[in-house]
């Protein structure tokens, strides 16, 4: 059996983001704005940050290690500088600076096919042309009409 680890048993406790990893992915995918000089050039691409973390739960610097530009870096640095982590208490209240890192995507949005403007149907032309047939030719073919009737329907 192997020992496990409890959180009292730590020397320090790190902070974390109220939600876990999950909910700061909500956050990051919420507050993104695209750059216009990105979406421009059409790049998409990551973004790697590294980011310190004070004794208080706020991001006090970030650092880009690999990024594309266009904009996408400063946009990825004012999205960690957002982030706000719980305040851990560690042994005799030390002040420790935590030291972290997070890879933000740009991908392009989606775009909606653009539908097609309505055209109106080309007028149709009906043409009707009425026959009257004589009384006795028409006792003979039909008995409950009256007369004949042609039509043509161009469209």
């Amino acid at each position: 059996m192997s020992k496990q680890r409890k959180d009292r048993d730590r020397f320090l406790k790190t902070p974390q983001y109220a939600g876990g990893l999950k909910a700061m992915r909500q956050f990051v995918a919420e507050n993104l704005k695209y750059p216009k000089a990105a979406l421009d050039g059409k790049i998409e691409g990551t973004v790697a940050v590294k980011y310190d973390i004070n004794y208080k739960g706020k991001v006090t610097d970030a650092k880009v290690t690999s990024g594309i530009g266009h904009g996408c870096d400063e946009e990825a640095i004012r999205i960690v500088k957002l982030f706000q982590f719980s305040a851990p208490r560690n042994h005799k209240k030390m002040r420790v600076l935590f030291h972290r890192s997070i890879k933000i995507h740009f991908r392009l949005p989606k775009q909606k096919p653009v539908a097609k403007p309505k055209v109106p149907a080309p007028p149709t032309t009906v043409q009707y042309t009425y026959t009257k047939a004589s009384p006795k030719k028409q006792v003979k073919t039909e008995k409950k009409k009256s007369g004949t009737y042609s039509y043509t329907i161009q469209i």
